[in-house]
């Protein structure tokens, strides 16, 4: 089969697309024939070794996808042959990441794709619904009737946050720096989108409700303040992505203010807890609540640009179609 892999750490030019031997599921295990692979942040910063080691021998990246199941491993009951799946963490301790034409899997890790739902919107999901999912708290029926902000709501981690809290019933806040972007965090639902370099941004957001309950953040460093600003004791600030340089946080500001600041790296969720976030994507996908960003398509030969995209802040979400077309 075709894949593109890379056997060291280092820029996109260490990703090659090659003939390699196609695996075969191992007990607990499905292989996908992948229509579609989403990229991810995640991805391009493990190759560059930012967030990982080197390969054993060589590694398949991306972690999120959609296709069909043509083959099940011993031991798996709940996945058959012909079915339709997106997945998440698919390169989690595996080499066989979703950036070839075939992948394989623990079949914990897929979940089935309803019909209608078009490939390119069940290989966006994983990584950011279900970051989305548990930062938002991972329980719908504890959202209705609170107030959301959701900082850099144009992207995928933040479409899908709007999408899923104005799914359990909560008032949405969105910020975004440009207008295209405000208007894409409009699209997915937000109530109020603002552009969080305003001097006002603090003032539009408190007239829409005095303070925010929860605060689903992309830049801690950089949005801390108004934050705060728009907070009040209890309200949970939850960071997701890092950035360049760690941020000082303000220690006696934040005990004043009685916050709450939680931090989440998918990989490290409790499976309990992975499972209710993935659960709550599963429901809102069946419900019609979610929908995709702008797509921009490569071939799987292109999957290093799709990587330098994603790393370069493309508006919008890439995806590599391994399938010849």
């Amino acid at each position: 089969m075709r894949a593109a892999i890379y056997r060291h750490t280092g820029g996109s030019d260490v990703i090659s697309v090659e003939e390699v031997p196609t695996p075969d599921p191992g007990p607990g295990e499905v292989r996908v024939r992948i229509a579609c692979s989403g990229v991810n942040p995640t991805d391009w910063k493990t190759r560059s070794g930012a967030t990982g080691g080197t390969p054993d021998g060589f590694q398949v990246p991306h972690h999120d996808g959609a296709g069909v199941i043509d083959a099940v491993g011993e031991g798996v009951s709940d996945r058959r042959v012909g079915e339709r799946v997106w997945t998440f963490l698919a390169a989690f301790g595996n080499r066989w990441g979703t950036a070839a034409e075939l992948a394989v899997l623990p079949a914990d890790r897929t979940r089935p794709l309803p019909e209608g739902v078009p490939d390119e919107l069940g290989a966006s999901l994983g990584v950011p619904a279900v970051t989305a999912a548990h930062c938002l708290g991972g329980d719908p029926g504890a959202l209705g009737g609170t107030t959301v902000l959701v900082a850099g709501g144009a992207g995928a981690v933040g479409h899908y946050a709007i999408e899923l809290a104005k799914h359990a019933g909560a008032r949405v806040v969105a910020t975004a720096s440009s207008e295209e972007k405000r208007q894409l965090a409009r699209n997915a639902g937000a109530d109020l989108v603002v552009d969080y370099k305003s001097d006002s941004a603090a003032e539009e957001i408190r007239r829409f409700a005095p303070a925010v309950d929860r605060v689903v953040e992309v830049a801690l460093g950089a949005n801390l303040e108004l934050d705060l600003s728009v907070s009040r004791p209890g309200t949970e600030i939850v960071t997701y992505a890092s950035e360049a340089k760690d941020p000082t946080l303000p220690t006696r500001k934040l005990m004043g203010a009685n916050v709450a600041l939680r931090f989440v790296l998918l990989y490290g969720v409790p499976s309990e807890q992975l499972e209710g976030a993935v659960g709550w994507v599963e429901r809102a996908l069946a419900d019609g609540a979610l929908t995709p960003l702008p797509l921009h398509r490569f071939s799987l030969e292109e999957t290093a640009a799709a990587q330098d995209a994603v790393e370069h802040g493309a508006v919008g979400k890439v995806i590599v179609l391994p399938q010849p077309q």
